[in-house]
């Protein structure tokens, strides 16, 4: 039986935050994730309380049809896969359909579901951390959300083999309060980098 997907959107945009902001891209987000439901009704006890992306709902789709839904798009030659957690769905079977089609392909992950095979089909591994327990170590950018972490807990993710590292405050209510904090531990360390929804900022999606 073909696999099919469970895909929440597929857009074209910017890419509005880390190490490539600006960069033109396709967007194809995952629907459900491992660390919370996606209703408000079980946020408190989800294991990522602060997420505020909508991934719940959307469309069954094979790899070939996802390819060419991206395609269709005749844009950017980039396509970033994204969540809830894409790492539970992505496989060798969907990037092998997007390169055939001339794409480079990028993953932005919460980083709990280890990749195996998957490395060396993609061009570009972003981790953004979401619990302490990370099975994903290893990549081109980890992407840290401020939420008034300490110093200490914020330096430690440099042990791991990442090229860049960004902070990002938290949306929401603390967004300024986050803001500040974020601003206040950047200024006084050189290998930490502030990132910011800039897609937000000017209307993008």
């Amino acid at each position: 039986m073909t696999r099919r997907y469970a895909v929440k959107e597929i857009f074209r945009t910017l890419q509005g935050e880390g190490g490539l902001c600006g960069t033109p891209m396709v967007f194809v987000r995952f629907s459900g994730c491992n660390l919370w439901s996606g209703r408000e009704e079980d946020r408190a006890i989800a294991r990522c309380t602060f997420c505020d992306t909508d991934f719940i709902g959307g469309e069954r789709l094979t790899a070939s049809a996802i390819a060419d839904r991206v395609a269709a798009l005749d844009g950017p030659r980039m396509v970033c896969f994204t969540g809830g957690e894409p790492a539970l769905q992505l496989d060798r079977a969907l990037l092998e359909a997007a390169r055939g089609r001339g794409y480079r392909v990028a993953i932005e992950t919460n980083g709990t579901v280890a990749l195996d095979g998957l490395r060396p089909l993609l061009d570009r591994v972003c981790v953004s951390p979401k619990t302490p327990d990370l099975a994903v170590t290893a990549g081109d950018e980890l992407k840290l959300v401020y939420r008034g972490q300490p110093p200490d807990e914020i330096r430690r993710f440099e042990a791991l083999d990442f090229r860049s590292f960004f902070l990002q405050p938290e949306a929401g209510p603390r967004y300024q309060a986050m803001l500040d904090g974020a601003l206040a531990f950047l200024t006084r360390q050189s290998r930490w980098r502030l990132s910011l929804q800039t897609h937000k900022l000017v209307g993008l999606p």
